[in-house]
Parts: structure tokens; C-alpha cells; sequence
């Protein structure tokens, strides 16, 4: 009998429930009464439980009536979510946005678009990568995310189309109680290598023989940037970091920006893109989302040194 439940007989019982009565359902709907009271008891009937006490006044629920009504409502709205996303798929729109974010953007930028994008396309679902220097580019060629929010790489992969949307600037730092933070003036390379360099590892074969602003022979590599922050803040070595992940750090005093000769100061800035296949553009949510980033991250007019092109 439950195969008979009709989301027509769903809909009058949680209109019933929401106004109050049957006749205020029946206007509600722009039905006869007659017509919602028979629904109901089809309902009840079908389901062999009664959802009203009619005792009264008025239909008041029993106390299955309340536990159904959740169930009811949970099957109402995922019909009509369903029938959205149906929709938006008709008219061309992904049935998922999947997005690759390089480690080094600010998550604050994705967090704020993705608030405003859940907003413009309620059933289209969000999956949320975050990959360090080629492991973003590799989700992208593999098909596992269909946009990226990338830093640029020594040699791009030509199938791929990029658009600039801003810059992140990369400062050289080292824990207050290390040896290059009590050196005086510019720090000469030749210091530097004296030290344990801390190095982001690019845990995929993108940029296999190439290096990123490596400069001392010793280095110790990690493949989390949340792991090289930990290990700067103990003194275990020094290295770059995205300004907005330690500004807190070096103004109470944590860490200390380091000055290097041929570094400007203020760090370098590494370009950051919306990248996509171009055999397979970005759809309207897509293309929704690298645009959010485009008017919400400007491009910076950067003092230091550019990373682009190498």
C-alpha cells in the first residue's frame, strides 16, 4: 500500500499541519475542503496510521502524525531539489561544481564565494579540493576537479586555459629565536645557506626538476603548508609563507620577515589563476565562480617581485 503514497497526498498533509486546519490548507491550495480531507484520510489509509486527532475544534496531530511529518517533509524537499537541480541541468548548468584551490590562496576568498554560490545555485553541490603547487593542476588534467585556483608553475601543461584573477605575496621568515633573525642588515644567500631551508614538496610530477626559490643546499621538504608553518614557529628552519598565513605571527612578534639581498622587500608575488581544461570550459557555475573571484580579489599592484614566468 505505501507504493501508493502520492506527493500530492504529502504535500495537503504538511499544508495542513503549516496552516493550522484543513480549510485553511484548502485556500491555501485552492482546493474544496472535501478534497483535502480525503487526501488525508487516502493518506492514512495507505500508510495504516492516523496523523490527526479530529477530537476537537481542530485536526491535531498524534503523535505518529509528528514523527511522519519530518519524513514527509524530508521526501517534499528532496523532490523539489531534485526537480531544481533537473532544471539547472536543462539549461546547461554542471550537476556538481568541483574546484581545486592552490594551498596558498587565502580560504577566506573561497569561503565568502562560496557563501554567495550557494545562494545563486542552491542544488548545484560544492567539492572543495586544496593541493599545493602541481598536485592542483594534476586533479584538473585527471578530471577530478573542472576549475582551479592555482599559483602558476615553471612550465604550464598546454591543455590547460588560465585567467589571472589576483596575486599572493610570499615573505621569508624564520622564528624569532633563530640565528637569521638576529643577523643585522640584508641577509647574504651565502648566510642563508648555512641553514635548514624548509621547502614545500610538490607531491605531483608537474614540476619535476624544477625548484621554488630554493637557496640553500640543506633543506628538509614537507608536503603540508600548515606542517611548514609548524615547524618555522619552532625554529626547526626558515622559508616563505603566503604574508596572510603569518602576518599574525610576525606582528606579535613569533616570527620575523626576513631580508634577503635580490628579494624585494615586502616578498615576492605569486600570480594566482582560474584554470579549466580548454577542451572543457567552465559551465555557468563555473564561470559564476571564477568571476566572483575576479571582482572580489583584485589584482594587487604589487611593490615586491613577481614569481611569474619562472
Amino acid at each position: 500500500m505505501l507504493d501508493g503514497v502520492s506527493l500530492d497526498q504529502l504535500r495537503t498533509f504538511i499544508a495542513a499541519v503549516d496552516e493550522g486546519s484543513f480549510s485553511a490548507a484548502a485556500r491555501k491550495m485552492y482546493r474544496a475542503q472535501s478534497v483535502i480531507s480525503d487526501l488525508i484520510k487516502g493518506l492514512e489509509g495507505q500508510i495504516g496510521v492516523s496523523l490527526f486527532d479530529r477530537s476537537g475544534r481542530y485536526p491535531k496531530l498524534t503523535p505518529a502524525g509528528v514523527v511522519l511529518l519530518a519524513d514527509a517533509r524530508g521526501i517534499i524537499s528532496g523532490i523539489d531539489f531534485m526537480k531544481a537541480r533537473a532544471r539547472g541541468m536543462s539549461s546547461g548548468l554542471e550537476p556538481e561544481l568541483s574546484v581545486v584551490v592552490d594551498v596558498f590562496f587565502p580560504l577566506e576568498g573561497i569561503t565568502e564565494s562560496a557563501k554567495a554560490f550557494r545562494e545563486h545555485f542552491p542544488g548545484t553541490p560544492l567539492r572543495l579540493f586544496v593541493e599545493a603547487l602541481g598536485g592542483g593542476y594534476q586533479k584538473l588534467i585527471n578530471g577530478s576537479a573542472s576549475i582551479g585556483i592555482l599559483g602558476s608553475l615553471p612550465t604550464m601543461p598546454a591543455s590547460l586555459s588560465v585567467e589571472r584573477l589576483t596575486s599572493v605575496s610570499l615573505v621569508m621568515v624564520a622564528s624569532a629565536d633563530h640565528p637569521l633573525a638576529q643577523f643585522e642588515g640584508i641577509l647574504p644567500k651565502a648566510e642563508l645557506a648555512k641553514h635548514v631551508q624548509l621547502v614545500l614538496t610538490d607531491r605531483s610530477e608537474l614540476s619535476a626538476g624544477h625548484e621554488f626559490g630554493v637557496m640553500s643546499p640543506s633543506t628538509w621538504r614537507l608536503g603540508d603548508l600548515f606542517a611548514k608553518h609548524a615547524f618555522l614557529l619552532d625554529g626547526l628552519g626558515w622559508g616563505s609563507m603566503p604574508s596572510h598565513v603569518v602576518d599574525r605571527d610576525i606582528s606579535e612578534g613569533r616570527l620575523v620577515e626576513l631580508s634577503i639581498e635580490d628579494v624585494p622587500a615586502g616578498g615576492l608575488n605569486l600570480p594566482m589563476f582560474g584554470v579549466y581544461p580548454t577542451s572543457a570550459p567552465p559551465g555557468p557555475a563555473s564561470r559564476w565562480f571564477i568571476e566572483r573571484l575576479k571582482s572580489d580579489c583584485p589584482k594587487k599592484r604589487a611593490h615586491g617581485g613577481s614569481l611569474e614566468g619562472e
